[in-house]
């Protein structure tokens, strides 16, 4: 404690101010530099009508001591990084996915893991690590380089859904077997182009011929099935709970579409990377 009220003292070189720094007393500071000083058998400070210099000594000791604490708190700094960098997490997920899927289901992994901290953050595509991400879920619709290591964590599965008392306006039925009617008003997205299409070329239906609503979002088209306007493409993490309510149904079922949701990171899962339990839990909730 000597040395540290010396350094402090020295570097202002006012026993008083180096005392508020300290949260201590002028006394104090006072004695302890001056037991500094019996034990060194040197006189540290010139000292004349209350102020205080630095002798040849002093500015030896005070530089040895500035950089003896400096590199302390320059490990302490680096250690309370890694330990914070252990618990805290920075999560990129895509808007919608995120709203409708990953935080309604947040507080169950809350209850399981507090050790762990996760932060979210809304965005898609591309993934820069060098902005305060660490992990990122992302559909694998775009190529995100060999740098970039990737955890699969569930196949995206995808359907057409409207309103539960819709169903017989925009579906026929037959024998148990629902399609699409002709003349049933198609939800777009600007996002998605291509999703009524594939899934057509994956059910081998045809093309409706009503009226086509299109949305910059998934999440707006949904939202607009659900208000019974029309029939959305709906992937089904974004609808499974939708459809457990009884908000929106799904009367032709989902299929695969080919792509998957990944878990991104700079670094790869064996280099703990990423949190396991985290990953685990996410790969559980995708089922």
């Amino acid at each position: 404690m000597a040395l540290r009220c010396f350094e402090v003292a020295a570097r202002l070189e006012n026993f008083t101010r180096a005392a508020d720094e300290l949260h201590m007393t002028h006394g104090a500071v006072s004695r302890a530099v001056r037991t500094l000083e019996d034990d060194l058998g040197v006189a540290l400070f010139e000292r004349r009508q209350r102020r205080v210099f630095l002798t040849q000594a002093g500015r030896r000791l005070a530089g040895a001591a500035t950089e003896g604490f400096g590199l302390i708190r320059s490990a302490a700094l680096a250690l309370r990084r890694e330990a914070d960098r252990t618990s805290r997490w920075s999560l990129s997920c895509e808007p919608t996915l995120l709203m409708r899927w990953l935080i309604p289901r947040w507080p169950a992994f809350q209850a399981a893991h507090p050790e762990l901290n996760v932060q979210f953050v809304a965005g898609g595509g591309p993934v820069s690590f060098d902005n305060g991400i660490d992990l990122a879920i992302r559909r694998d619709d775009f190529e995100w380089g060999s740098e970039v290591f990737s955890e699969t964590l569930f196949s995206e599965r995808i359907g057409p859904v409207c309103r539960a008392d819709k169903l017989d306006a925009f579906f026929d039925a037959n024998d148990g077997q629902f399609a699409l009617r002709p003349g049933a008003p198609c939800l777009h997205t600007r996002t998605r182009p291509e999703a009524w299409k594939n899934w057509r070329t994956l059910v081998g239906a045809r093309a409706s011929r009503g009226k086509h609503h299109e949305f910059d979002h998934f999440y707006f088209s949904l939202q607009t099935a659900a208000a019974g306007i029309g029939v959305a493409m709906g992937p089904w993490h974004l609808v499974r709970d939708d459809i457990a309510a009884g908000i929106l149904v799904a009367p032709m079922g989902f299929v695969e579409d080919g792509s998957s949701y990944c878990l991104l990171s700079r670094e790869p899962s064996s280099g703990h990377a990423i949190p396991a339990a985290l990953l685990a839990w996410l790969r559980s909730q995708g089922k």
